[in-house]
């Protein structure tokens, strides 16, 4: 991106697939029809009804005012979580008065409580809580089974046909995914009893004199496997295919229709590719009553019909495709910006309309091959539905229309009346699990380009709202201070397959020599070890030469030859370099993710984002330098007073191991960037990935002599550097007993030294999650189990102690340990697993003697087995852990978590800051006043609300704590660089002879 202030985002597909369309005049015709059809005047008792109802007050309100939309929509996803009514209108209050609401008089009164526990406040909670249900029982057909068999059956009666979809779409254990199975195949087993007793109504039940399945169930394929990863295509085909064998036998034995739902955009590919593979099979290929769904909204939808198309013909037998819209598209859109990835829906709703149709058309028209199920609310795309059927002779089997269950009502009992084949989408299932349907199918109902908004409340003219579609899909723009490298996205098999191939490339380059590299040339040694693959030690990635003692002053003396040039190099010039490294960097990103792969254990979706944060460091700091080079003028009558920067002179790196490229790239380049000569002296264990870096700043034009590559012993070597008189700065992250020694040593003048060294330190941390009772718990299981468990726990800002509230801590730790128990453990190279080895046998004895601390001082959870051949920890989880605990208290370094009991959010703040260090935290909640709270006393250097507390960008979360975890500004901030360099003022007397040039008094 050429502006790095902007961020445009586009697919790869920006243009609506035009087609001929010869059906224009017919469908404008049937859309007037369909329109007057269904705005149907209220008369006045109906309309005093309405104005009675707080449920559509609710719904009116939010169209007008945006502000109370958000904080009720808030209050709504909230709500299933509150317990008692003192709770839900604490909430009600706190989410209501905000300075960004504007209540309607109603609200206030409402609202007009001191104590949530008092009658006005139990009024307010219960009046507002049934409004919520109501509204609810709009959009959703029942709560349970039976409720949604009345529902049906009362669909049947105005000839409409149906099908259920389970609410609940967060699986995060497999013991929730086979629960999921199960659900479907009770729920078949019961419709189809029901239908035996239901009479056949031809205009749904039969078609060109073949039957048609009563029953029909809508299902989420990646809910059959709560380890569904695009990155592991094979992996999630096998185990959703396996599941999905079982639901279709057991819907052919009842006579049920399967129709198979469509997520989010990262699935897509994956789903269609297990469903066309399990399709193909000899015992399903000749299957009829099996279906798939597609999203108008996306831009490539039109190529994957095209391509279900082509499928389709090798097949022989037509299934069902039922074309959407889309529900996802401010979560799609906000996730694209978040990750700099091209946005994969249209941003224009005229776009999406205008896609709809072509793809209506395209699948009608192949109507000897495929089954069209068209699901919109929009009369206009209803009607080009029909039109085009009508006029390509699409047999009555081929072809039906679908609306959802509470939406455009009136548009499906006009199409009904009128003959057609109209399927109800009913989902049925408990409030909790369903609200975020509920969520979407209020957003749809009140955007301003909702065409049942439009339409119902007269807000376009119908010639207006029955024309075709003019798109007008300009890039969703977003401004943004700095534009990070995206990681890969993965579920693009043209990055997904060159990341996995990388890994065999990589292996045929393994086993090399690495020697240090002093004054630009590479140096024998005398000692070598060997780096070793954690998941395989056998496996050897390359043996590296450790510089001596002699040697390290060698690279201090070449460091201090060097420094007068480099520092009189422009800013500009040192910026360009390190502009040039993170384009390699890019060009490499596959290799250089397979090199952290396969020498630290770290599996591919870890290793990826540490190359876009290796990336991020060489142009955040490349811009930071070119800021604060033009320095700062306070320039007064008669004297000019000049502030700026000028570089330390010698720094030496030293670079940890769990982040084996982003850490000491961070570190490095922040020091060359400023005019510092640099040392880099890496982690042994990660020695060959720190070489591979040097080889790209070589090759990016540093200059010889300013930045040498020692790797050392630390004990040796390395200690006499920090000692060294000519080292001026230290920069170290690593374990708090060796920089607390450095930050000791380093204050020790030394004979000949004439400056005091500058530490720079981040020393890890005992980071805490606390969830509370109004934590959305699918969210807080799944963000506290990466933080944990990604990497084996071998992250700094990795979670270590969970903190959960009493009324929710056993259904927490319930599906805790369900979730671990799903995880995937082995190789990092293999693409299914989420946690690898752990780095060597000396972390791996040293986290197996904190287990035993922990059977002795808590009660053990769960503990998974480990995998044989490597340095494998299995996950281990304990409950009712003492605050005080060694487990609680000290840092493990590895999978190991302590969960520990709270009865206040008071206590569970103070046990969190209950420690030494001051790292990352994490809070689960939805309670505003608990978010505020943690914002002000939660003591760390990185807090993160609602989400996991890993992954710090450059930038936007600049990263790094205080207390015991460090000393230092944060690594990606605007003030990292100002460490490595010595301010100055010069100040100048401009005045000559009693003369000086004063602007404005010429």
């Amino acid at each position: 991106m050429e502006d790095k202030h902007r961020n445009a985002l586009r697919g790869s597909h920006t243009v609506v697939a035009t087609v001929p369309n010869p059906y224009e005049d017919r469908t404008q015709s049937i859309a007037r029809e369909l329109i007057q059809a269904t705005q149907t005047k209220k008369g006045f008792l109906a309309q005093m009804r309405d104005q009675m109802k707080l449920d559509d007050k609710l719904m009116d309100w939010t169209m007008s005012n945006p502000g109370l939309k958000v904080q009720l929509f808030r209050f709504i996803d909230c709500l299933p979580a509150l317990q008692s009514n003192p709770e839900i209108a604490a909430h009600l209050r706190e989410y209501l008065t905000t300075e960004e609401v504007e209540l309607p008089d109603l609200l206030k009164g409402l609202l007009n409580f001191s104590d949530p526990g008092s009658m006005p406040g139990q009024v307010a909670a219960t009046t507002v809580s049934t409004a919520v249900k109501t509204l609810a029982q709009k959009y959703i057909s029942g709560e349970t089974i039976d409720q949604a068999i009345r529902t049906i059956e009362r669909l049947r009666k105005d000839k409409m046909a149906f099908t259920v979809d389970l609410l609940g779409e967060a699986v995060i254990t497999e013991v929730e995914a086979q629960q999921y199975l199960d659900r479907y195949l009770d729920l078949m087993e019961q419709l189809a009893t029901a239908a035996q007793r239901w009479p056949t109504i031809a205009q749904i039940d039969e078609a060109d004199g073949q039957p048609l399945p009563k029953v029909q169930v809508s299902v989420k394929l990646t809910a059959f496997y709560s380890q569904f990863d695009p990155l592991d295509v094979a992996g999630s085909q096998a185990k959703t295919a396996d599941r999905a064998r079982v639901l279709l036998r057991r819907a052919k034995e009842l006579g049920a229709a399967v129709h198979f739902d469509m997520e989010q955009y990262k699935y897509k590919d994956a789903t269609l590719a297990a469903l066309k593979a399990v399709l193909m099979e000899p015992e399903f290929r000749d299957r009829t009553d099996i279906g798939l769904t597609l999203q108008a909204y996306l831009r490539d939808s039109y190529q994957d019909l095209q391509g279900v198309v082509a499928w389709a013909k090798e097949r022989g037998t037509p299934v069902t495709v039922r074309l959407v819209k889309g529900a996802y598209w401010d979560q799609e859109t906000i996730q694209s910006v978040q990750k700099d990835w091209p946005q994969p829906v249209f941003n224009d709703k005229a776009a999406t309309d205008a896609n709809y149709e072509a793809m209506t058309q395209l699948l009608l028209e192949s109507h000897a091959h495929l089954y069209a199920a068209l699901g919109t609310h929009n009369a206009r795309s209803a009607a080009k539905a029909i039109a085009v059927a009508e006029k390509v002779g699409a047999p009555r089997r081929n072809f039906e229309l679908q609306v959802l269950y509470g939406m455009a009502d009136k548009l499906g009992k006009t199409l009904a009346d009128k003959g057609y084949r109209v399927r109800v989408y009913c989902p049925y299932g408990d409030l909790i699990p369903g609200m975020a349907y509920l969520i979407r199918r209020l957003l749809e109902n009140t955007a301003n380009s909702s065409f049942l908004r439009q339409s119902s409340l007269g807000e376009r003219e119908l010639n207006e709202l029955a024309a075709a579609p003019q798109p007008n899909d300009a890039a969703y723009e977003t401004a943004v201070p700095f534009a990070n490298a995206p990681d890969t996205d993965y579920s693009r098999p043209q990055l997904r397959d060159p990341a996995l191939a990388a890994i065999a490339q990589v292996r045929s380059q393994l086993g090399q020599l690495y020697r240090p590299l002093i004054a630009g040339r590479r140096v024998e040694t005398t000692e070598t070890i060997a780096s070793e693959n954690p998941s395989k030690p056998q496996e050897l990635i390359g043996k590296v030469g450790l510089a001596s003692i002699e040697q390290a002053d060698e690279a201090i003396a070449a460091a201090k030859a060097a420094f007068p040039a480099w520092k009189a190099t422009p800013a500009k010039e040192r910026a360009a370099i390190l502009r040039k490294a993170a384009d390699l960097m890019e060009a490499r990103r596959a290799e250089l993710s397979a090199w952290v792969c396969l020498e630290v254990g770290k599996a591919l979706r870890q290793a990826d984002p540490e190359v876009s944060e290796a990336i991020d460091f060489c142009r955040y700091y490349a811009d930071e330098m070119e800021r604060l080079e033009a320095g700062t003028a306070y320039d007064y009558p008669g004297e000019t007073n000049r502030y700026h920067y000028q570089p330390k002179g010698i720094t030496l790196v030293i670079s940890p191991w769990n982040f084996p490229l982003a850490i000491p790239v961070g570190m490095t380049v922040a020091s060359l960037v400023t005019g510092n000569c640099t040392i880099l002296k890496p982690a042994e264990t990660s020695s060959v990935i720190a070489a591979k870096f040097i080889e790209i700043l070589v090759e990016a034009g540093i200059p010889d002599g300013v930045l040498q590559y020692v790797p050392a012993r630390g004990s040796t070597a390395g200690a006499h550097m920090v000692k060294h008189p000519d080292v001026h700065t230290i920069v170290f992250t690593g374990s708090q007993e060796v920089g607390c020694w450095i930050y000791a040593n380093a204050a020790i003048l030394q004979p000949g030294q004439k400056h005091l060294k500058r530490v720079i330190a981040e020393m890890g941390g005992k980071n805490a999650i606390v969830v509370d009772e109004s934590a959305d718990l699918d969210q807080a299981v799944q963000g506290v189990v990466d933080s944990a468990f990604g990497y084996s726990g071998q992250k700094c800002s990795a979670c270590s102690r969970a903190i959960v509230l009493a009324p929710i801590y056993e259904a927490f730790v319930e599906r805790l340990v369900e979730a671990v128990k799903s995880l995937n453990i082995g190789p990092a190279d293999d693409p299914s697993v989420k946690v690898g080895p752990v780095i060597d046998g000396t972390s791996q004895a040293r986290i197996r003697d904190y287990i035993a601390k922990g059977k002795a001082e808590s009660t053990l959870a769960i503990e998974l087995p480990a995998p044989e051949g490597g340095y494998f920890v299995g996950p281990t989880v304990f409950r009712d852990v003492p605050p005080t605990a060694a487990i609680a208290q000290e840092e493990i370094f590895g999978p190991v978590l302590a969960v520990i009991k709270a009865e206040t959010f008071e206590q569970a703040l103070a046990i969190a800051n209950g420690t030494q260090f001051a790292l990352t935290g994490g809070l689960y909640s939805r309670t505003p006043s608990h978010i505020d709270r943690a914002t002000r006393e939660f003591e760390v250097g990185n807090l993160y609300i609602n989400r996991n507390i890993t992954g710090a960008i450059v930038a936007r979360q600049p990263f790094g704590g205080f207390k015991l975890s460090g000393v230092g500004s944060k690594a990606g901030g605007p003030d990292y660089l100002l460490q490595f360099l010595e301010p100055r003022v010069v100040t100048e007397n401009v005045q000559r002879q009693g003369f000086a040039p004063v602007e404005g008094f010429e």
